[in-house]
């Protein structure tokens, strides 16, 4: 593990006596959070994607705005529901945001996880799949995406434009240079992760996985990984591509850490999402030698070299921040992790 940082799910609503977490309220602590992370070092902040949800939908402004009040913090989503984007529409303001953050974009995307409603993606308005969860549109606008940032022409120039014409395909702008190797799927099982692999872009593995043969689920998840590093190379990529895993680790140092944790070292879960039997990932929560010697023995995480901290973001920016920076202290260096050196 080389890197690590926080994944939000960046829920909002009623929080319980009379209190109540606005979508504005959300947004702001985001930036706040990432504004206090980046003062850490080397950490990243990644934020889930959800529509018809109290939940963050439109991640760019977020990310802009991180970005723009940023120096070394990597930013990113964990992940975009492709089936939802205009592929074009999307290139361009990913784009644009890593040329803000100057190349500190990790754009995670992929078919999605499941919804709130039935079918959201038609409502607006991509419809005609014939898979029924649109893992055929999700990856249509992948495939026009990457034509998008890598430069191709994808419109015929109008020879008669007042605005300088011309012959042949434009592309779309700005274009921002390496951000195709920026660029994350986010697979659910092995042969998805393959995909990714031949497809030559980044891998994101969660805590979730719609595989379950018995095998423990860091098991399960680190093969997921060698299946991609194996596709990635029969393909001919070059370079090493990146790999993050996610997980809920709580490191108890107070007693309002054991009042919220404790006791919530859970095992691996199997059970059905989508109408697939799948693995769900275990809970670390303990005092911080505790979870040391148990992440070592995490095989995808020792695999991976991203490491994401899904956060309980309801609980404020000051918490989380403590928790960001009791891992950063007392775990994070026994896994690999150094700050002088993981600045993005």
């Amino acid at each position: 593990m080389q890197r690590f940082g926080t994944l939000s799910f960046g829920h909002y609503g009623p929080l319980g006596g009379g209190r109540e977490l606005t979508a504005g309220d959300s947004l702001r602590q985001a930036i706040d959070l990432a504004q206090g992370m980046d003062d850490l070092g080397a950490v990243g902040a990644y934020f889930r994607v959800h529509h018809f949800a109290r939940q963050q939908a439109s991640p760019m402004p977020l990310l802009a705005a991180i970005a723009a009040t940023t120096k070394n913090i990597e930013i990113g989503t964990g992940v975009i529901d492709m089936r939802y984007e205009n592929p074009l529409y999307l290139a361009e303001e990913a784009a644009a945001v890593d040329l803000i953050s100057d190349g500190r974009l990790a754009l995670g995307v992929s078919r999605g996880s499941p919804e709130t409603v039935v079918n959201g993606y038609e409502a607006f308005g991509y419809t005609g799949s014939q898979d029924p969860r649109g893992a055929d549109i999700a990856r249509e606008h992948f495939d026009t995406f990457l034509r998008a940032i890598e430069g191709e022409g994808l419109a015929d120039r109008d020879p008669n434009s007042p605005f300088g014409g011309g012959h042949g395909r434009q592309r779309i702008e700005p274009q921002s240079p390496g951000l195709r190797s920026r660029i994350w799927w986010g697979a659910g099982n092995s042969d998805t992760a393959a995909w990714a692999g031949r497809r030559g872009v980044n891998l994101m593995s969660s805590t979730l996985l719609t595989e379950a043969d018995g095998t423990p689920f860091d098991i399960l998840q680190a093969q997921q990984i060698d299946a991609f590093r194996a596709a990635w190379r029969e393909a001919g990529h070059t370079g090493e591509p990146r790999v993050s895993v996610s997980r809920s680790i709580f490191p108890i140092t107070t007693a309002e850490d054991e009042l919220y944790f404790g006791g919530g070292n859970e095992q691996d879960g199997i059970g059905y999402i989508d109408g697939m039997r799948s693995t769900f990932g275990k809970t670390y929560a303990a005092a911080p030698d505790v979870l040391v010697e148990q992440l070592l023995q995490d095989a995808a995480v020792m695999s991976a070299d991203t490491l994401m901290l899904t956060i309980p973001s309801q609980l404020g920016v000051d918490f989380n921040l403590r928790i960001v920076e009791s891992f950063a202290t007392h775990v994070a260096p026994a896994l690999g992790w150094q700050p002088a050196t993981a600045a993005v």
